[in-house]
Protein backbone atom coordinates (compact mmCIF):
# COMPACT_ATOMS: atom_id res chain seq x y z
CA UNK A 1 0.00 0.00 0.00
CA UNK A 2 1.18 3.44 -0.87
CA UNK A 3 1.44 5.93 1.88
CA UNK A 4 0.75 9.57 1.27
CA UNK A 5 2.68 12.56 0.15
CA UNK A 6 3.98 14.56 2.66
CA UNK A 7 1.57 17.25 1.59
CA UNK A 8 -1.48 15.56 1.43
CA UNK A 9 -0.71 14.04 5.42
CA UNK A 10 0.04 17.39 6.53
CA UNK A 11 -2.91 19.14 4.83
CA UNK A 12 -4.51 16.07 6.68
CA UNK A 13 -3.03 17.07 10.03
CA UNK A 14 -3.69 20.80 9.78
CA UNK A 15 -6.93 20.59 8.75
CA UNK A 16 -8.12 17.84 11.76
CA UNK A 17 -6.74 20.61 13.69
CA UNK A 18 -8.67 23.57 12.26
CA UNK A 19 -12.02 20.83 12.99
CA UNK A 20 -10.65 20.18 16.68
CA UNK A 21 -10.09 24.31 17.07
CA UNK A 22 -13.66 25.31 15.40
CA UNK A 23 -15.55 22.24 17.68
CA UNK A 24 -13.86 23.52 20.43
CA UNK A 25 -14.85 26.99 19.87
CA UNK A 26 -18.48 27.20 18.46
CA UNK A 27 -19.52 30.83 19.31
CA UNK A 28 -18.24 32.53 16.60
CA UNK A 29 -19.29 30.16 13.74
CA UNK A 30 -22.58 29.58 15.96
CA UNK A 31 -23.16 33.99 16.06
CA UNK A 32 -22.14 34.13 12.33
CA UNK A 33 -24.76 31.68 11.45
CA UNK A 34 -27.45 33.32 13.16
CA UNK A 35 -27.21 36.16 11.23
CA UNK A 36 -28.59 34.55 7.67
CA UNK A 37 -31.28 32.62 10.11
CA UNK A 38 -32.49 35.76 11.72
CA UNK A 39 -33.08 37.63 8.39
CA UNK A 40 -34.44 35.06 6.74
CA UNK A 41 -37.04 34.34 9.43
CA UNK A 42 -37.41 38.45 9.97
CA UNK A 43 -37.80 39.12 5.58
CA UNK A 44 -40.10 35.97 5.53
CA UNK A 45 -42.85 36.59 8.35
CA UNK A 46 -42.02 40.51 8.96
CA UNK A 47 -41.81 41.89 5.47
CA UNK A 48 -42.63 38.42 3.18
CA UNK A 49 -46.36 39.69 2.56
CA UNK A 50 -44.92 42.93 1.33
CA UNK A 51 -42.05 42.44 -0.23
CA UNK A 52 -43.95 39.43 -2.49
CA UNK A 53 -46.44 42.34 -3.39
CA UNK A 54 -43.13 43.56 -5.39
CA UNK A 55 -42.24 40.05 -7.42
CA UNK A 56 -46.03 39.78 -8.40
CA UNK A 57 -48.04 38.60 -4.86
CA UNK A 58 -48.14 35.55 -3.27
CA UNK A 59 -47.20 35.74 -0.21
CA UNK A 60 -44.63 34.57 2.09
CA UNK A 61 -44.49 31.14 0.40
CA UNK A 62 -43.05 32.79 -3.12
CA UNK A 63 -41.13 35.18 -1.33
CA UNK A 64 -39.42 32.23 0.99
CA UNK A 65 -38.78 30.59 -2.89
CA UNK A 66 -37.19 34.03 -3.97
CA UNK A 67 -35.57 34.66 -0.95
CA UNK A 68 -33.92 31.21 0.19
CA UNK A 69 -31.08 31.16 -2.65
CA UNK A 70 -29.52 34.39 -1.70
CA UNK A 71 -29.60 33.62 1.57
CA UNK A 72 -27.46 30.35 1.54
CA UNK A 73 -25.14 32.16 -0.60
CA UNK A 74 -25.04 35.01 2.56
CA UNK A 75 -24.74 32.14 4.77
CA UNK A 76 -21.36 31.50 3.28
CA UNK A 77 -20.25 34.97 3.01
CA UNK A 78 -21.09 35.16 7.26
CA UNK A 79 -19.05 32.01 7.80
CA UNK A 80 -15.84 32.85 6.25
CA UNK A 81 -15.79 35.60 8.29
CA UNK A 82 -14.48 33.25 10.86
CA UNK A 83 -11.94 32.09 8.71
CA UNK A 84 -10.26 35.06 9.00
CA UNK A 85 -10.42 35.73 12.31
CA UNK A 86 -9.05 32.38 12.78
CA UNK A 87 -5.99 32.59 10.48
CA UNK A 88 -5.49 36.33 12.04
CA UNK A 89 -5.45 34.49 15.44
CA UNK A 90 -2.94 32.00 14.42
CA UNK A 91 -0.52 34.59 13.27
CA UNK A 92 -0.63 36.86 15.80
CA UNK A 93 -0.47 34.22 18.44
CA UNK A 94 2.42 32.79 16.91
CA UNK A 95 1.09 29.02 16.05
CA UNK A 96 2.46 29.71 12.40
CA UNK A 97 5.88 30.50 13.69
CA UNK A 98 5.98 27.35 15.04
CA UNK A 99 4.89 25.51 11.79
CA UNK A 100 7.19 27.46 10.08
CA UNK A 101 10.28 25.67 12.11
CA UNK A 102 8.55 22.30 11.26
CA UNK A 103 9.16 19.82 8.52
CA UNK A 104 6.31 20.10 7.36
CA UNK A 105 4.57 21.08 3.71
CA UNK A 106 4.41 25.03 4.01
CA UNK A 107 1.00 25.20 1.66
CA UNK A 108 -0.48 22.40 4.20
CA UNK A 109 -0.92 25.58 6.83
CA UNK A 110 -3.36 27.54 4.81
CA UNK A 111 -4.54 24.53 2.88
CA UNK A 112 -5.79 23.35 6.14
CA UNK A 113 -7.70 26.42 6.96
CA UNK A 114 -9.42 26.97 3.55
CA UNK A 115 -10.56 22.81 3.33
CA UNK A 116 -12.03 22.97 6.90
CA UNK A 117 -13.85 26.23 6.34
CA UNK A 118 -15.29 24.84 3.15
CA UNK A 119 -16.64 22.06 5.17
CA UNK A 120 -17.87 24.15 7.92
CA UNK A 121 -19.72 26.48 5.39
CA UNK A 122 -21.33 23.38 3.40
CA UNK A 123 -22.58 22.76 6.82
CA UNK A 124 -24.00 25.89 7.65
CA UNK A 125 -25.65 26.02 4.26
CA UNK A 126 -27.55 22.67 4.84
CA UNK A 127 -28.36 23.96 8.31
CA UNK A 128 -30.26 27.47 7.17
CA UNK A 129 -31.69 25.36 3.84
CA UNK A 130 -32.95 23.33 6.84
CA UNK A 131 -34.57 26.04 8.52
CA UNK A 132 -35.72 27.09 4.99
CA UNK A 133 -37.23 23.74 4.51
CA UNK A 134 -38.58 23.21 7.83
CA UNK A 135 -40.78 26.96 7.09
CA UNK A 136 -42.30 26.25 3.60
CA UNK A 137 -39.59 26.01 0.89
CA UNK A 138 -39.96 23.66 -1.91
CA UNK A 139 -37.34 23.05 -5.39
CA UNK A 140 -40.27 20.75 -7.11
CA UNK A 141 -39.43 20.95 -10.41
CA UNK A 142 -35.42 21.03 -9.80
CA UNK A 143 -34.27 17.58 -11.20
CA UNK A 144 -31.42 15.74 -9.43
CA UNK A 145 -29.13 17.17 -11.79
CA UNK A 146 -29.98 20.46 -10.98
CA UNK A 147 -29.56 19.75 -7.42
CA UNK A 148 -26.03 18.62 -7.86
CA UNK A 149 -24.81 21.79 -10.06
CA UNK A 150 -26.62 23.97 -7.52
CA UNK A 151 -24.48 22.00 -4.40
CA UNK A 152 -21.49 22.52 -6.79
CA UNK A 153 -21.97 26.28 -7.12
CA UNK A 154 -22.21 26.52 -3.58
CA UNK A 155 -18.89 24.44 -2.98
CA UNK A 156 -17.24 26.94 -5.46
CA UNK A 157 -18.44 29.70 -3.95
CA UNK A 158 -17.66 28.90 -0.78
CA UNK A 159 -14.08 28.27 -1.81
CA UNK A 160 -13.50 31.52 -3.53
CA UNK A 161 -14.45 33.27 -0.45
CA UNK A 162 -12.89 31.26 1.76
CA UNK A 163 -9.22 32.03 0.10
CA UNK A 164 -10.32 35.79 -0.07
CA UNK A 165 -10.61 35.67 3.52
CA UNK A 166 -7.72 33.72 4.56
CA UNK A 167 -5.76 36.10 2.58
CA UNK A 168 -7.92 39.21 4.76
CA UNK A 169 -6.95 36.98 7.96
CA UNK A 170 -2.69 37.16 6.74
CA UNK A 171 -2.51 40.71 6.62
CA UNK A 172 -4.70 41.67 9.23
CA UNK A 173 -2.88 42.73 12.72
CA UNK A 174 -5.22 41.04 15.20
CA UNK A 175 -8.73 39.14 14.94
CA UNK A 176 -10.74 42.14 15.63
CA UNK A 177 -8.88 43.85 11.98
CA UNK A 178 -9.81 40.64 10.37
CA UNK A 179 -13.39 41.01 11.38
CA UNK A 180 -13.87 44.31 10.12
CA UNK A 181 -11.83 43.62 7.10
CA UNK A 182 -14.06 40.72 6.35
CA UNK A 183 -17.11 42.51 6.48
CA UNK A 184 -18.07 43.19 2.51
CA UNK A 185 -18.39 39.42 2.78
CA UNK A 186 -21.90 39.86 4.07
CA UNK A 187 -22.46 43.90 3.21
CA UNK A 188 -22.32 42.49 -0.43
CA UNK A 189 -25.07 40.08 -0.17
CA UNK A 190 -27.02 43.04 0.88
CA UNK A 191 -26.68 45.04 -2.07
CA UNK A 192 -27.48 42.10 -4.72
CA UNK A 193 -30.87 40.35 -5.96
CA UNK A 194 -30.77 38.16 -2.77
CA UNK A 195 -33.82 40.37 -1.50
CA UNK A 196 -35.20 42.81 -4.02
CA UNK A 197 -34.82 42.07 -8.02
CA UNK A 198 -32.12 44.36 -9.57
CA UNK A 199 -34.66 45.64 -12.03
CA UNK A 200 -36.23 47.51 -8.93
CA UNK A 201 -32.78 49.07 -7.46
CA UNK A 202 -32.42 52.83 -8.93
CA UNK A 203 -31.41 52.76 -12.22
CA UNK A 204 -27.72 54.06 -11.51
CA UNK A 205 -27.21 51.65 -8.79
CA UNK A 206 -28.58 48.74 -10.81
CA UNK A 207 -24.85 47.74 -12.98
CA UNK A 208 -23.17 47.53 -9.26
CA UNK A 209 -25.76 45.31 -8.08
CA UNK A 210 -26.09 42.77 -11.08
CA UNK A 211 -21.64 42.47 -11.74
CA UNK A 212 -20.69 41.95 -8.07
CA UNK A 213 -19.94 38.60 -7.22
CA UNK A 214 -22.90 37.73 -5.65
CA UNK A 215 -25.73 38.88 -7.99
CA UNK A 216 -24.72 36.40 -10.60
CA UNK A 217 -24.63 33.29 -7.91
CA UNK A 218 -27.47 34.00 -6.65
CA UNK A 219 -29.68 34.22 -9.63
CA UNK A 220 -28.14 31.04 -11.48
CA UNK A 221 -28.63 28.94 -7.77
CA UNK A 222 -32.31 30.71 -7.90
CA UNK A 223 -32.44 29.67 -11.70
CA UNK A 224 -31.40 26.09 -11.07
CA UNK A 225 -33.66 25.09 -7.87
CA UNK A 226 -36.73 27.66 -9.10
CA UNK A 227 -36.61 27.16 -13.31
CA UNK A 228 -36.23 30.78 -13.48
CA UNK A 229 -34.50 32.30 -16.64
CA UNK A 230 -30.17 32.13 -15.49
CA UNK A 231 -28.94 33.76 -18.66
CA UNK A 232 -25.49 34.92 -18.94
CA UNK A 233 -25.50 34.81 -14.52
CA UNK A 234 -24.09 30.83 -15.16
CA UNK A 235 -21.09 31.81 -16.96
CA UNK A 236 -20.29 35.03 -14.94
CA UNK A 237 -20.64 32.79 -11.57
CA UNK A 238 -18.19 30.29 -12.26
CA UNK A 239 -15.58 33.58 -13.65
CA UNK A 240 -16.30 34.95 -10.46
CA UNK A 241 -15.75 31.74 -8.49
CA UNK A 242 -12.29 30.67 -10.53
CA UNK A 243 -10.96 34.73 -10.75
CA UNK A 244 -11.68 34.94 -7.00
CA UNK A 245 -10.03 31.61 -5.84
CA UNK A 246 -7.07 32.50 -8.31
CA UNK A 247 -6.41 36.04 -6.79
CA UNK A 248 -6.93 34.40 -2.62
CA UNK A 249 -4.94 31.74 -3.51
CA UNK A 250 -1.77 33.73 -4.73
CA UNK A 251 -3.00 36.74 -2.64
CA UNK A 252 -2.41 34.56 1.01
CA UNK A 253 0.52 32.29 -0.70
CA UNK A 254 2.43 35.44 -1.44
CA UNK A 255 1.79 36.81 1.93
CA UNK A 256 2.52 33.95 4.20
CA UNK A 257 5.57 33.38 2.40
CA UNK A 258 6.62 36.68 3.18
CA UNK A 259 5.46 37.34 6.75
CA UNK A 260 7.87 37.21 9.49
CA UNK A 261 5.45 36.86 12.24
Amino acid sequence: MSTPSPAVRDTTTMLRRNLLHARRYPSLTLNLLLTPIMLLLLFVYVFGDTMSAGLGGGGRADYLAYLLPGLLLMTIGSTTIGTAVSVSTDMSEGIIARFRTMAIHRGSVLTGHVIGSVLQAVLSVVLVGAVGVAIGFRAPQATALEWLAAFGLLVLFATALTWIAVGMGLVSPNAEAASNNAMPLIFLPLISSTFVPVAQMPGWFQPIAQYQPFTPAVETLRGLLLGTEIGHNGWLALAWCLALTVLGHLWSKKVFNRDPR
